[in-house]
């Protein structure tokens, strides 16, 4: 932990280059940076040091606040911000994280109101979050949208954690989100968390905050515990949530479990009258689209589907200790060889169409079949003995049902579930920038390659610098229909590449793999040998 003076025209520690300012509020601001070592992009929060950190060594404090956010990592995979590094400044702290996916919920509210349903959402998202934390013995403290990052089309990463610490101290930044309790000095536990959350889901509905920055920690407290709370006018079935997570009194504020099964019982009901008007896209639809720290999202405004898929049955993949890891632990931690390059890519020059021979994907032998005229298939594995992986992967076998042979040190980064048993699944590394996204979808159409035409539509407005490489190709993958698609699209100044894959198993039901790299790195050896083993290797249960 080291100890600087930084300035907006300085980097912080020497190592982060700061980019741009992304969230202020009182006492803390983000900003997006990079890391000069490693070029990683992450994200830089300087907060208002607490009272109680002062008197705490440095080191100890660096330690603490890395481990408490670590563990909880650990129990909501991808749904926390795991911070890297602590900078010590003046009175103030920087807490480095990677770049988390999304934007600050406060850059959301900016723009106005958000209906109940999305507000539900986010709130169940991040109540599943909080609960995790809190059957781990940990409280925020510090909660406001600021902490929150909301991905467009699903999904949140929660900063802040370690901040406060196990202390009764009051909170000392976005003061106007603090409970009663902190304004009085009191500090609080779990509860606390609760009043911030009904807060912030106060201030989605009605456009305003709750409470209004005073411009001072203590005007603002002092407005905190005296100023009346009005009721929501615009909340529609969330008012009775909200209002039972802003009682004054802690203890009678309404229990985690209740809010939980009310926000869910909203979306049940939302998803219940909604009735589909046209056609789902298949295999990748931009709102199941796997979303990576760094990504940015396009603006448009999200459909009721989108927004209420993931977040029904499991709202939140929040595992116990590693069962994330689904039995990964014998397996190295580190991602096999050195991570592609992030340096500004060119544009590939050629498509490289891998081959789709091997195992049939139901998880028993089948003849193999090219996926295009322009290669070979590849030789299939005994009837009776599968091939073990090629060096420097292993077989990683999904809770969901299939299974691939993924380079060592890979794991799930992201898990999400919707009501109708779809399911997507982020695979990846810290520090590899290439994603692999296994979506499974139960509606689908008869036509892979219209399919991907409507994707290839809603890319191209959600995306920044969308470019489709050639045209969508018909396949036929080891007896299954389907069809590849390849694009072009920028996230966080970094040129990607992506190559899908969609394939149909009977009736409305399919899967879809996804692999991206940096534009650059696409035609390197490694990532072309890794897409191979990805589409040799892919198997599911047939159910």
């Amino acid at each position: 932990m080291a100890k600087v003076q930084v300035s907006t025209d300085e980097s912080v520690a020497g190592r982060y280059r700061l980019l741009e300012v992304v969230h202020q509020e009182e006492g803390r601001e983000s900003w997006n940076g990079q890391d000069v070592e490693s070029r990683r992009l992450v994200t830089l929060t300087r907060s208002r040091r607490p009272d109680h950190l002062r008197e705490e060594a440095g080191l100890r404090t660096a330690v603490r606040i890395t481990r408490e956010s670590e563990s909880l990592g650990l129990v909501c995979s991808g749904r926390v911000a795991v911070v890297v590094d602590v900078v010590e400044d003046d009175e103030f702290l920087w807490t480095v994280t990677a770049r988390p996916a999304g934007v600050p919920l406060s850059a959301l509210l900016a723009h106005g109101p958000v209906d109940h349903v999305r507000t539900a959402r986010i709130g169940l998202d991040l109540l599943e979050v909080l609960g995790a934390a809190h059957q781990e013995g940990f409280t925020h403290g510090d909660l406001s949208p600021g902490q929150v990052w909301v991905e467009e089309f699903g999904g949140i990463t929660v900063g802040g954690f370690g901040l406060m610490g196990a202390t009764d101290a009051p909170r000392v930044t976005a003061p106007s989100y603090a409970s009663p309790e902190q304004a009085r000095g009191e500090g609080g536990g779990p509860a606390t968390d609760l009043w911030a959350l009904g807060a912030i889901m106060y201030e989605m509905v009605e456009g305003r905050p709750l409470i209004r920055d005073r411009g001072g920690l203590e005007a603002t407290f002092r407005a905190v515990e005296r100023l009346p709370i009005r009721a929501p006018l615009n909340a529609g079935p969330l008012g009775p949530a909200i209002q039972g997570l802003l009682r004054r009194d802690p203890v009678e504020r309404v229990p985690e479990s209740v809010v939980r099964e009310a926000l869910t019982r909203i979306l049940k009901a939302e998803l219940d009258d909604w009735e589909p008007t046209g056609t789902l896209p298949l295999f990748e639809e931009a709102g199941f689209e796997g979303a990576r720290p760094g990504r940015l999202r396009g603006r448009r405004p999200v459909s009721r589907p989108v927004l209420l898929g993931g977040a029904l049955a499991v709202t939140v993949v929040c595992f116990a200790g590693l069962a994330a890891a689904g039995g990964l632990s014998g397996h190295d931690t580190s991602a096999s060889g050195s991570a592609p390059s992030t340096s500004a890519p060119s544009r590939p020059t050629a498509s490289h169409v891998p081959t789709a021979g091997g195992t049939d994907p139901r998880g028993t032998p089948s003849a193999s079949r090219s996926s295009s005229p322009s290669t070979s298939p590849s030789p299939s594995p005994s009837r009776t003995e599968r091939q073990d992986p090629p060096a420097g992967f292993f077989r990683f076998t999904a809770p969901q049902g299939f299974a691939i042979d993924l380079p060592k040190g890979w794991a799930p980064l992201r898990t999400e579930r919707s009501a109708d048993q779809s399911y997507r699944v982020l695979l990846g590394a810290s520090g590899d920038p290439r994603t692999l996204t296994v979506t499974y979808s139960t509606r689908l159409t008869p036509d892979p390659v219209a399919v991907w035409n409507e994707v290839d539509t809603s890319l191209r407005g959600d995306s920044i610098d969308y470019e489709r490489v050639g045209g969508i190709r018909s396949v036929d993958y080891r007896g299954y229909r389907g069809a590849d698609m390849e694009w072009l699209s920028t996230s966080d100044g970094v040129r990607e590449r992506t190559f899908g894959r969609g394939f149909l198993v009977e009736d409305q039901r399919g899967f879809s793999l996804r692999w991206t790299t940096p534009a650059a790195d696409w035609d390197t050896a490694a990532n072309q040998r890794a897409l191979d083993t990805f589409l040799r290797t892919f198997t599911f249960t047939a159910e």
